[in-house]
């Protein structure tokens, strides 16, 4: 009755974490996002590699885990003859100018690549090009499409609705992914020029932001509409059953006041933990510190990516201290090998019933009643058994198949609010709130559009 009773309790927690959408709010869920400035300067004082963005140069990042964990990049000004290098032109055989997002504003479009585009490690098909200068690289949608998981060449409020000259294209080669915000404008700064950017996924998982035309200084940019950022970010998700919560575990800023005309930015990604497929790779490369395999996910990690919770779920911590001959399976040939110089001497039951033929005695009766009644125990408690796993299998299909219900938030482990750095996304009126829509058949992409203030 007790594995029945935690069964029944799992499934309703599962049922009551599913998240409803809401028709007139337009909220599809409740999120959360944490980025408190005093959890930040907390972070800060507990790692001393951690830096002020204050006194960042031109060649250093601002990392909240460790100095160049994840990606280094270097930075080139109007001389450099490396930044006409890395600038891609876009013919007209090749570039596809958006048609929706080039007339619109805080609209987003999904795009599919034609190639699969490691991201902090983790392999990407699909993104979302916004209109307000960045792309949007998580695999669960959201209102606050701009508070994480991004690659923003120059996220502000633009909007190409403005002029019919500005407009939004892209480009892939497969080998290249580009995106040009080509003459797009400040929403209610039109007077003070068009912006002119681009940036580039390479496949081996480089990215470089390339500016061609920046009128104004970034750091002049108001934030107050929309926010104002240049650089990467990457986080994991933990979902409850009332409220979603990203955690937001790494982040590269670069500088703004180095953001001119004919500047670019190349980054350049570093080896990860999750990149290796194989238990051997995962605990002997040089490349990569601090790895561990776990058996049940088949997946390297350190702990901290995108994936965190289901790390967390199945245990993997714990799993991860072992060595990779605790996971290999004895091989076919051992078996048979051990088969082969076993003895031929009958082992099995009904090898054994031979050498003592029933009888069908009258004085064997009670026996034979016995074990009729001992049969019928045996077989009530494995059907008892197979009912469970039946259901334990029903759960764990259901929740495979419906990736916004929320398992118990408890199987998460405990760390306190300030471990990774946060922002709640509650009460933040319209300043870049994105949501899906469902366009006609007749579209054949999926668009993610600003919603209205109520």
């Amino acid at each position: 009755m007790g594995v029945w009773a935690v069964l029944l309790i799992y499934l309703s927690q599962v049922d009551l974490g599913r998240v409803q959408a809401q028709e007139q709010g337009g909220a599809l869920m409740s999120w959360t996002l944490w980025r408190s400035e005093e959890q930040l300067s907390g972070a800060r004082n507990r790692d001393p590699r951690s830096a002020d963005s204050r006194s960042l140069s031109v060649n250093s990042t601002k990392l909240l885990e460790g100095t160049q964990k994840y990606y280094r990049w270097e930075g080139y000004g109007p001389a450099d003859r490396r930044t006409e290098e890395l600038w891609v032109n876009l013919s007209a055989s090749q570039v596809r100018i958006h048609g929706i997002l080039s007339n619109a504003h805080r609209q987003a479009a999904r795009v599919a690549l034609s190639f699969d585009f490691p991201f902090y490690g983790h392999s990407i098909r699909q993104v979302i090009i916004a209109t307000g200068g960045f792309i949007f690289m998580g695999e669960v949608i959201h209102q606050m499409l701009t508070a994480t998981q991004y690659v923003a060449p120059l996220m502000a409020n633009f909007d190409p609705s403005f002029s019919s000259n500005s407009t939004v294209r892209y480009s892939d080669n497969g080998n290249l992914f580009v995106v040009q915000w080509d003459k797009v404008r400040l929403k209610d700064r039109e007077s003070e020029g068009a912006f002119t950017f681009q940036t580039v996924l390479h496949r081996n998982g480089t990215i470089v932001f390339n500016y061609r035309k920046i009128p104004i200084l970034v750091e002049k940019m108001n934030s107050t509409d929309h926010p104002v950022k240049v650089g990467l970010s990457d986080a994991f998700l933990a979902t409850g059953i009332t409220q979603n919560t990203i955690y937001e575990y790494h982040r590269v800023e670069i500088e703004t006041a180095n953001i001119v005309n004919g500047s670019a930015v190349e980054i350049v990604p570093l080896p990860t933990c999750s990149q290796h497929t194989t238990c051997d790779l995962c605990m002997t490369s040089n490349a990569t510190t601090g790895c561990g395999w776990c058996n049940t996910v088949q997946r390297c990690s350190d702990g901290i990516d995108r994936h965190r919770q289901e790390w967390i779920e199945f245990n993997c911590p714990e799993e991860s201290k072992g060595r990779c001959e605790d996971y290999n399976p004895v091989s076919e040939e051992t078996t048979a090998s051990h088969l082969e110089s076993s003895p031929t001497a009958p082992t099995t039951k009904a090898a054994r019933l031979q050498d003592h033929p029933s009888t069908t005695d009258e004085d064997d009766a009670p026996g034979n009643s016995g074990i009729s009644e001992n049969t019928a125990i045996i077989a009530g408690v494995v059907a008892a058994l197979v009912v469970v796993v039946a259901l334990t299998l029903l759960a764990v299909y259901y929740i495979n198949t419906h990736p916004t219900v929320a398992p118990p938030f408890y199987l998460m482990q405990r760390r306190t609010n300030n471990y990774w750095p946060s922002m709640k996304f509650r009460n933040q009126g319209c300043q870049s709130s994105y949501a899906e829509v469902e366009l006609g058949s007749h579209e054949k992409e999926g668009f993610i559009e600003a919603e209205p203030c109520f």
